[in-house]
């Protein structure tokens, strides 16, 4: 299966390759990217290499695919997109994102999750699309509110980072309700 590189107005969203080692790197050695991602900021340049590689196995078997979020006018990867836990027969995945901090509040990350979204539902024919949060990252889930996901719950100690679990909240957006809102 080729990797689907998906087009919005200002962004291209690309297979993440061996030549995005140091734009993944400075985006996963950032401790304020990872705050909330449920890992230790990368201290060396080889984790991003086995990220990648992660990366391209996880779509390669059919289970993830994570883009890198391109600004069109630089041609730069400020951040990834992606889907986690994809059971294609279930028609389910879970999505997650993460943007350097100096493009934050910019849109940037609400137009890559429309892009996705837009994808899951009519390329995939997905019909439920999970995101899970720590519960103190409020900007994360205040753009999954205003995007049409709903809150589903809380999920009791479900990341293990920073020598401790922590609570996340689970949200869904499902496509009959977000057919309503097109």
């Amino acid at each position: 299966m080729e990797f689907p590189v998906l087009e919005s107005e200002h962004l291209k969203l690309v297979e993440i390759k061996e030549e995005h080692t140091d734009s993944i790197y400075r985006i996963f050695s950032n401790s304020e990217v990872i705050k909330f991602y449920g890992m230790a900021p990368f201290t060396q340049v080889d984790e991003a290499n086995n990220l990648i590689n992660s990366f391209s196995k996880g779509f390669k078997e059919n289970r993830s695919i994570r883009w890198g979020i391109v600004l069109k006018e630089t041609e730069e990867v400020i951040g990834t997109v992606g889907l986690n836990n994809l059971v294609r027969a279930q028609k389910r995945t879970e999505i997650g994102y993460d943007l350097l901090p100096e493009y934050w509040r910019r849109g940037i990350v609400s137009e890559a999750v429309e892009t996705v979204i837009r994808y899951c539902f009519n390329e995939l024919a997905l019909f439920r699309i999970a995101a899970v949060t720590f519960t103190e990252n409020e900007s994360s889930y205040k753009l999954l509110l205003k995007l049409g996901f709903q809150k589903e719950g809380l999920l009791r100690g479900y990341i293990y980072q920073n020598e401790q679990s922590n609570d996340t909240f689970v949200f869904s957006l499902i496509q009959p309700e977000w057919r309503k809102s097109f």
